[in-house]
């Protein structure tokens, strides 16, 4: 065929998202890229974390400024199209303040229970969102559970005091949490049990093992959500640590807690484990559940990682990638002190928006890549910077990253399309084909 049919969109550090002109070149020494006939997970989509502080300098802005932020993240049509998102249950370290939906000691019934100041941040970010993206899906996940069921009591640091009244409490929080929300219009289709459970934090978190999640949900999480009929997953995540035996492989080994297991979620140093888990439980989902979050500056380096990062997780089996903090203030700095990285940033004192590296990586691939998309093996020498997938519609995509300083030939096979072309430096790159 001939190749005027394949778009081919190009991100450079000066010229973001181009939509340039396939000039076939000739260079014998073209790195070969090109489908292997391989078919492998169903993707389920793109998205980012709803937190506190995203929404607060989102609200800085007019609503036709904040509008125009939200609809290049969530609209269908264009821009990053996200449909797969994340919330905190409770405060996380984007937070503004710390807090619990239920901080009445000894409430083992959870009478006290309340979303309110969800209804502040969270909710309105959520809702906002699902304006434009109607289908738009949610996943949860504590870093701290109500301090008065953790030894000791505090938001940071400790563990769940494990006593059967405490861990009944516990999952029964869970059940509130998602009642409330679908109280308030807001479907939430997983719950992690836990964020980074390995970490002992200065933010909220809090000390689990894979042998005490596991059992929590074989005993308590899961058989509650069974007896109420509540339509919500469970996950075992979002696991932070590389060693695969100590967590997804002593949680599944249980058969008991494994039937109420409907995936994995990793983040961090779990992209260590998330091959090995694949490889032993092929059948089981995989979540990539935060992307690691660079130091605030936003650099064109640190997206290229991002970019490398997207790569491993996907072809190691996760059908859904979640960035972290979609939008924030300039470095980023969370409650505590860390200064992070964010697609969007939105100065507070000039009202300035800037779309940063990060934004276009994602959206290199999200734009493109629709739910019911399957992920295509992919040959050759370009392969480990590139990955490809076959639209429900069947439209082939294949993202393809540039890590020289120098302009890098390509030479690429999709399907009848063969071609070769001319990688900018350090540049994002995605062909579109249309069969």
């Amino acid at each position: 065929m001939t190749n005027t049919g394949i778009r081919w969109i190009c991100t450079t550090p000066d010229h973001p998202w181009q939509e340039k002109k396939l000039q076939s070149t000739r260079d014998g020494d073209a790195l070969d890229l090109r489908l292997d006939g391989t078919r492998h997970q169903t993707w389920e989509g793109f998205g980012g974390c709803f937190n506190e502080l995203g929404w607060i300098a989102l609200s800085r802005l007019d609503p036709t400024a904040r509008q125009k932020i939200l609809r290049d993240l969530f609209d269908p049509e264009d821009g990053c199209k996200f449909n797969f998102c994340r919330l905190p249950i409770g405060a996380n370290d984007y937070s503004e303040k710390w807090y619990s939906h239920c901080e009445q000691d000894g409430d083992l019934d959870m009478e006290r229970f309340s979303i309110e100041r969800d209804r502040v941040h969270l909710i309105p970010y959520i809702q906002s969102a699902k304006s434009f993206r109607k289908d738009l899906r949610l996943f949860a996940s504590p870093w701290s559970p109500p301090t008065w069921m953790k030894f000791p009591k505090s938001y940071n640091y400790g563990t769940l005091v494990w006593e059967p009244a405490i861990l009944r409490a516990y999952a029964l929080y869970f059940l509130k949490f998602v009642e409330a929300y679908r109280a308030a219009g807001i479907e939430i289709h997983q719950v992690h049990v836990q964020n980074e459970p390995n970490s002992d934090q200065k933010f909220p978190s809090c000390l689990w093992t894979g042998a005490k999640m596991r059992d929590f949900i074989r005993d308590y999480l899961g058989p509650l959500f069974e007896s109420r009929k509540i339509d919500c997953q469970i996950w075992a995540g979002t696991i932070e640590r590389a060693d695969y035996n100590a967590w997804a492989n002593t949680i599944l080994s249980d058969p008991a807690a494994r039937r109420f297991v409907s995936g994995i979620s990793y983040q961090w140093a779990g992209k260590e484990a998330v091959q090995k888990t694949h490889a032993s439980w092929p059948d089981m989902k995989l979540t990539q559940s935060e992307n690691e979050c660079g130091d605030g500056a936003n650099t064109w380096t640190y997206a290229g990682y991002i970019f490398d990062l997207m790569q491993h997780y996907i072809t190691n089996g996760v059908s859904v990638y979640c960035y972290w903090n979609m939008v924030l203030e300039p470095t980023g700095r969370s409650t505590w002190g860390w200064l992070q990285n964010s697609m969007i940033t939105i100065d507070p004192q000039t009202k300035a928006v800037t779309y940063n590296p990060e934004y276009y990586v994602m959206r290199h691939l999200s734009n493109f890549v629709k739910p019911g998309a399957v992920r295509l093996g992919l040959a050759g020498r370009w392969a480990s910077n590139a990955i490809a997938f076959a639209n429900p519609d069947g439209e082939t995509i294949v993202a393809m990253r540039n890590p020289f300083t120098q302009e890098k030939n390509c030479a690429l096979t999709i399907g009848s399309a063969k071609f070769e072309v001319g990688l900018p430096p350090e540049s994002f790159n995605t062909f579109v084909l249309k069969q």
